[in-house]
């Protein structure tokens, strides 16, 4: 339902291509946690075309200080999130960093 281009590696292991991408790395004092989120351009626009595609929505498009949230459903039953970012982008600004 997503549209992403991909292959079978054997088995149903479903290896797809997908845009280009960020990895956010956020202190905490609580416990660990990974969390991942789709970015679109325009989250109103991509919640109607998937809903219309038959795609479940975990919860409603949320206004945060950094971005539009919502969360959908994926095949397996676990969930994603989906987000239109509002902060400044990687690759918009000169600061590069290396991690080692």
């Amino acid at each position: 339902m997503l549209e992403y281009p991909y292959v079978d590696a054997g088995g149903g292991w479903l290896i797809f291509k997908l845009p280009p991408t960020e990895v956010a790395v956020h202190p905490t004092d609580g416990p660990q946690s990974h969390e991942l989120y789709l970015m679109c351009d325009d989250v109103d626009a991509t919640v109607a075309d998937l809903a219309a595609r038959g795609v479940e929505f975990t919860r409603p498009v949320t206004d945060l200080r950094w971005g539009r949230l919502t969360g959908l459903r994926l095949p397996g039953g676990g969930a994603v999130g989906l987000y239109e970012p509002r902060h400044e982008r990687a690759g918009s600004s000169t600061r590069a960093t290396t991690l080692s």
